[in-house]
């Protein structure tokens, strides 16, 4: 009869500019967390150092690390299939980066990484807006653009790790440059820098008043802001982009037929100002035969909650791995 049985797991996002771990047990409650900020630490055997001593010391004030059965983590362009960050347009850390195999030989345990919206979509099937469906495609809005295709109830990868980049689909020929090396990308006008570039093109072009032109600091969330105060260049500013990613959607629904399409990140509190024009033009655009099918979802649950718990279930679905036994 098998007495160790260990009941917990940490699940751990690594965003552009925070760090979270969390405890998790196996009905999916977060027992404790933590986080640190990850640019900080602009050297990976540095950054993993501090994440280990940080797992250690939170599994330790809650009930040891021995009760840890293995670590998840979520962190963008990582690959699940190698346990590695590859070529991240957004981190400190350049090249490929294996560090699922780093964190493991510092932890003694196992360790899956995996792609920030394949975690998303992890949390949101188990937890979230997905919960019941088997089809659907998730997309993280932020400082770049995520995706994940849910396909039969899991995860479409691919054959080396990389389906769903929307973010770096061409969008326009010869466009804006992208953080990936390549122009025109969907990230560089729809993701965190390209609705600023729309913003100061917009505002460069008419003398028309702006709330925007008093901001200390135009960002995504300030110009929300001034679409709520009812500012009309403010507006036409998320309608621009709202376009461009709902045409964008449209050729992506048409490829997987999908049940929803669920948004999350901080560019998604833009609310109706983005998703009202990108929804009207998706439905312009998509397969005749599945137009007004395919529902528009905003995440219900805290980003960092759900990344988390993301990040859990990926680490209770591999294979149990102990230096220690």
């Amino acid at each position: 009869m098998e007495e160790n049985v260990k009941s917990r797991v940490v699940g751990v996002d690594i965003s552009v500019k925070r760090t979270t771990m969390a405890i998790v047990d196996i009905r999916g409650n977060i027992i404790a967390k933590d986080h640190f900020p990850t640019s900080d630490y602009p050297n990976v055997n540095e950054f993993v150092s501090v994440l280990s001593e940080k797992i250690i010391m939170l599994t330790e004030a809650n009930g040891g690390y021995d009760k840890i059965r293995s670590i998840g983590m979520s962190a963008p362009s990582a690959n699940f299939l190698t346990g590695c960050i590859e070529n991240a347009a957004n981190l400190p850390w350049k090249g490929v980066i294996p560090l699922a195999a780093m964190l493991r030989d510092q932890m003694g345990i196992a360790v899956a990484l995996a792609n920030d919206a394949h975690v998303t979509a992890l949390g949101e099937y188990s937890y979230g807006s997905a919960h019941g469906m088997s089809n659907f495609i998730i997309i993280t809005l932020g400082h770049g653009i995520g995706s994940c295709v849910f396909s039969d109830g899991k995860a479409h990868l691919g054959a080396d790790g990389f389906a769903g980049e929307i973010g770096h689909i061409c969008i326009e020929h010869d466009g804006w440059s992208c953080g990936c090396g390549r122009k025109g990308c969907l990230e560089a006008y729809c993701a965190h820098n390209g609705i600023v570039r729309t913003a100061n093109d917009l505002l460069a072009s008419t003398d028309k008043p702006s709330l925007m032109r008093q901001l200390d600091d135009i960002t995504p969330r300030t110009i929300s802001d001034c679409c709520a105060a009812g500012d009309e260049l403010a507006i036409e500013v998320y309608r621009l982009v709202g376009e461009r990613l709902g045409g964008a959607m449209a050729g992506f629904a048409t490829l997987f037929d999908p049940e929803a399409i669920i948004f999350t990140g901080g560019i998604a509190n833009a609310g109706d100002w983005l998703f009202k024009p990108a929804h009207e033009a998706f439905e312009c655009h998509v397969f005749r035969n599945i137009r007004g099918r395919v529902k528009f979802l905003r995440s219900m649950i805290d980003d960092r909650e759900r990344d988390v718990l993301g990040a859990s279930a990926l680490a209770w679905g591999i294979k149990e791995y102990s230096l220690f036994k």
